[in-house]
């Protein structure tokens, strides 16, 4: 059993034979990011109204807990990735496994998956990096691609794996089917446009998984 401490996506693929997808238009991601606007309660208008100049004025001066606490917790909250029925969040989750030999270890930034309090059985999304910027101690690209190898071991049920990368203003959503994984466009969460679709992207995973994903 081989143990590696951290991957680089280049190395992930070539250990895992995996194939990136360069065109963003694939069917899965497609079909979650085709969405529009949401449309907010008075409460959530509040919210959004709140940490939209927040985030457009002092993003570059907060630290990872800045990132989390002012900014990305509202925005899981107005994407509607809450706790409900027996699907928990979870947030800095460490998973592991043994995936064809290798030993596969990596903390989730925030991840949903069937469970019950803090046991987690099936994960099927993850945020990696909270990060304002690059963070020199691991890709967080690879990191993603590490947790969605273990979830795919955990799972053994051959449906599709969603993901975020956050890198301080930057999303990118990416949804990994058995090999194959694809990266969406960048979306900048400092645009106010962009925003309001991360919220609407965020929405759609939530119906994508109640109608398509969950037995």
């Amino acid at each position: 059993m081989a143990k590696k401490q951290q991957w680089t996506e280049a190395e992930l693929v070539l250990a895992f034979k995996l194939n990136r997808i360069t065109d963003y238009e694939t069917p899965l991601v497609k079909e979650w990011l085709t969405v529009q606007n949401p449309v907010f309660s008075v409460g959530e208008q509040h919210i959004f109204d709140m940490i939209y100049p927040k985030v457009i004025s002092k993003i570059t001066g907060w630290s990872e807990e800045d990132l989390k606490m002012k900014f990305i917790c509202f925005v899981l909250e107005l994407g509607y990735l809450i706790d409900f029925d027996n699907f928990v969040t979870f947030f800095d989750k460490k998973i592991s496994g043994i995936v064809e030999g290798f030993s596969l270890s990596v903390k989730s930034d925030f991840m949903m998956a069937t469970g019950f309090m803090n046991l987690y059985k099936n994960p099927y999304f993850h945020f990696q990096e909270y990060k304002p910027q690059l963070n020199p101690a691991g890709e967080p690209m690879a990191q993603l691609l590490e947790a969605f190898l273990i979830a795919q071991e955990k799972n053994k049920n051959g449906k599709p794996l969603y993901g975020v990368e956050v890198i301080g203003a930057t999303w990118r959503f990416v949804v990994m089917l058995q090999k194959d994984y694809c990266i969406s466009k960048s979306f900048d969460c400092t645009d106010k446009d962009d925003l309001m679709k991360i919220i609407a992207i965020l929405r759609k995973f939530r119906e994508i998984l109640q109608t398509k994903i969950l037995d």
